[in-house]
């Protein structure tokens, strides 16, 4: 048992945060296995073809994915000193994959060098202060509709993750773009699953039992196994619907990784094919993404942790933003997209964690894992979407702190709120909150109670939301 007043405890300032180095370890375990699947994903996302036809190695991607991801996650728990652990993020690796690396003619590197140089970017705006400038001029209200929004979104990505939420086909020519399982109903034994799972976890948390979602994980993942030893029920990506959303579990094995990607960047290349103004375009574009995407998201889970103090700042703000501005340069330069605090730190906070000590234990396993790559596949997605559906009840709990009675912060806080999960962008809730704010406040004539960082952040989401228009404009 750790003494307090120990030399590990007065550094993560265990004792003084109310938790202990059990909850430390549990929260640690319960954010690697909510958050480990991104390995076995960012290959699947980059696994597309560049503008001249090349493709990444899958291993590549995993093996660095993970390295990145565990590197950057002990800087943040060992030196910002905060449960939040880094990884490839979705929004980026998906715009940058659909959209950035199908330009003819460019490269991945070329487009890996985009992302560099928004971490670049990134880096300077932190080290000016803008960026903990424009965190601190965010009102209350609006800070907590960050928080409730980001909620509503992990319980979706939990339901969407676990299969229990589904797109419908668009060949149904209905307009409505969600129901429940398949076809409105919960068909296969991973659905069972997911339930097992949820109902555990919400029983065990009912009866305050301490690691209640880390249990939850580990008992669906064993009923998992079962299943699919004795029932295969099989995979979705082999065509069978009511399979395994992403991950079939099986027992992992030590493979040596492959860490060729690392350094395969060009950071000016995509200036020379596609010329300054496109490239700088693209480079807004994700900078843009980084920047706020993440800041929402350290708001967030800050608030979770209880971290915030009651002037609505976060300790060690301006460390937790240079890791984030590292993330973008380590993951361009890793050749594995721009890496960013994950939303499912909240399955650590919800099972206790409080300090850096639990984003070093999520570190460390994310390198392991990058030696037994394969570590991944032992937790199917429907084993950890119960733990996201929990973190999300938590988090909009908070929605009473918002003012509902003043309208130029209610309609902003619920845009912020709805827009998070309906559009599957953090960034785009805090661009209509923010631009809404500003323009309320202008036609209240209300408008210098605005902080003027916030007139300047909902310019340049005016446009970040034009970005489609000004590129036709401009041609490329």
């Amino acid at each position: 048992m750790l003494k307090q007043g120990s030399k590990l405890d007065r550094y993560f300032e265990i004792s003084k945060r109310g938790s202990s180095v059990s909850r430390e370890v549990r929260g640690g375990l319960a954010t690697f296995f909510a958050m480990s699947y991104i390995v076995v994903l960012n290959p699947l996302i980059l696994g597309g073809q560049d503008g001249v036809g090349n493709t990444l190695s899958g291993p590549a991607v995993a093996a660095a994915t993970a390295l990145v991801a565990g590197v950057l996650t002990i800087i943040m728990g060992a030196w910002a000193k905060h449960p939040f652990a880094l990884a490839t993020g979705l929004g980026v690796n998906a715009f940058v994959a659909a959209t950035v690396a199908t330009n003819p003619g460019l490269t991945w590197p070329d487009v890996m060098g985009l992302v560099l140089l928004s971490g670049v970017t990134m880096f300077i705006l932190v080290l000016t202060g803008f960026r903990t400038a424009v965190f601190r001029a965010v009102p209350a209200s609006l800070k907590t509709a960050i928080v409730v929004g980001i909620g509503m979104f992990i319980a979706l990505l939990g339901f969407v993750n676990a299969g229990f939420v589904r797109r419908i086909p668009d060949a149904a020519g209905t307009t409505v773009p969600l129901e429940l399982g398949t076809g409105g109903q919960l068909l296969g034994w991973p659905s069972l699953v997911f339930v097992f799972g949820l109902l555990v976890t919400i029983v065990l948390m009912s009866r305050n039992v301490r690691g209640a979602i880390l249990i939850g994980i580990v008992s669906s993942t064993v009923l998992a196994v079962i299943i699919e030893m004795v029932a295969a029920p099989g995979s979705q990506g082999a065509g069978i619907e009511t399979g395994w959303s992403l991950v079939t579990p099986s027992m992992p094995q030590w493979a040596a990784p492959d860490l060729s990607l690392l350094g395969e960047v060009s950071v000016f290349g995509s200036f020379q094919t596609l010329g300054v103004v496109a490239a700088s375009l693209l480079t807004f574009v994700i900078l843009l993404s980084i920047f706020f995407d993440a800041m929402g998201t350290m708001v967030g889970l800050a608030s979770a942790a209880g971290s915030v103090d009651k002037d609505g700042n976060i300790p060690n703000v301006d460390r937790v933003l240079l890791v984030d501005a590292a993330g973008a340069v380590a993951g361009g330069a890793a050749g594995v997209s721009s890496n960013q605090i994950f939303v499912e730190s909240g399955s650590g906070i919800a099972e206790g964690a409080r300090t850096g000590l639990a984003s070093v234990v999520t570190g460390l396993l994310f390198i392991v894992a990058m030696f037994l790559t394969p570590l991944i596949y032992l937790v199917p997605f429907e084993a950890v979407a119960p733990a996201l559906v929990v973190v999300g009840f938590l988090m909009v709990s908070q929605v009473g702190k918002i003012d509902w009675s003043d309208i130029g912060l209610a309609i902003p806080s619920f845009l912020t709120i709805v827009l998070m999960p309906f559009t599957y962008s953090i960034a785009t809730g805090l661009g209509a909150g923010f631009v809404t704010f500003a323009v309320i406040r202008l036609f209240q004539g209300r408008g210098k109670e605005v902080h003027p960082l916030m007139y300047v952040v909902a310019a340049a989401f005016v446009v970040f939301f034009s970005v489609g228009a000004i590129s036709s404009a401009l041609g490329v």
